[in-house]
C-alpha cells in the first residue's frame, strides 16, 4: 500500500530517477526554460527550489553541496553568478509550471517549466503594477473637474455656434431686401419708359390728324 508515500517514481528507480533530476535541473538552468511532462515538471520543482535557495549563501559549504547534486563546475558558476543574483530578493517560488497541453504520440500532459525571473514578460506586467496608487478621492475630483471643463467647453462651442447662426440669418434677411429694392425699382423704371411711349404715340397721332 500507499498509504502517506508522496514521492513519485515516475516509472524508474532511484539512481534512474536521481540522475533525471541532475540532467533536468541542469537543462533548466542552463536555458531557463524547458518542455517536459507535467509528471517531470512537478518534480523538478520540488527538486531544484532547494538548490536555488541554498545558492543564494555563496560559500564553499554550500558549492560542494550543490556540486554533489549537479556535478557540473560550470553550472555552478551560473548558479552563484547570474542567477543568485536575480532570485537575491525572492523568498521562494523560483519556478513556474504552464500546461501545454497532451502530447500528440502518447497523449502525455505536458507542461513548460520556468525560472520566473528570467521571464520578461510578466516581470514588465509586475513592475507596472507595482506602482503608486492615486487615492478614489483624487480620482473622482479629477473626473468631475474633466467633466466640468468638457461642458463648459462644449456649452461656448454651442454658443458660438447659435451666433453664426443669427448672424447667417441677419445677412440673408439683408440680402432678400436688398433683391426686393432691387425689383421694385425696375419695375418703376419699366413703367416709366412704357408711360413715356404711349405719350409719344398719342402725340404722333394727334398731330397727323391735324395735317
Amino acid at each position: 500500500m500507499r498509504h502517506g508515500n508522496k514521492i513519485n517514481h515516475l516509472g524508474r528507480k532511484k539512481a534512474h530517477r536521481d540522475a533525471l533530476m541532475k540532467n533536468l535541473s541542469n537543462a533548466l538552468i542552463t536555458n531557463k526554460r524547458i518542455t517536459t511532462t507535467l509528471a517531470k515538471a512537478k518534480e523538478l520543482r520540488k527538486h531544484i527550489e532547494p538548490l536555488l535557495t541554498k545558492c543564494k549563501t555563496d560559500t564553499t559549504h554550500s558549492r560542494r553541496m550543490l556540486f554533489s547534486y549537479l556535478q557540473d563546475k560550470e553550472i555552478i558558476k551560473e548558479l552563484f553568478g547570474n542567477i543568485s543574483e536575480k532570485i537575491a530578493n525572492r523568498p521562494g517560488g523560483y519556478t513556474r509550471i504552464i500546461k501545454l497541453g497532451f502530447r500528440y504520440s502518447d497523449a502525455a500532459e505536458m507542461a513548460m517549466i520556468e525560472l520566473v525571473d528570467f521571464n520578461e514578460v510578466y516581470n514588465t506586467e509586475s513592475t507596472d503594477s507595482t506602482k503608486t496608487r492615486r487615492s478614489r478621492r483624487k480620482a473622482s475630483s479629477n473626473t468631475v473637474s474633466t467633466e466640468k471643463s468638457q461642458v463648459e467647453a462644449s456649452s461656448e462651442a454651442f454658443e458660438e455656434a447659435i451666433a453664426e447662426e443669427t448672424i447667417t440669418e441677419e445677412v440673408v434677411e439683408q440680402t432678400e431686401v436688398v433683391e426686393d429694392v432691387e425689383e421694385v425699382i425696375s419695375e418703376t423704371e419699366e413703367n416709366t419708359k412704357e408711360e413715356v411711349v404711349t405719350e409719344n404715340e398719342v402725340k404722333s397721332d394727334e398731330e397727323s390728324e391735324q395735317k
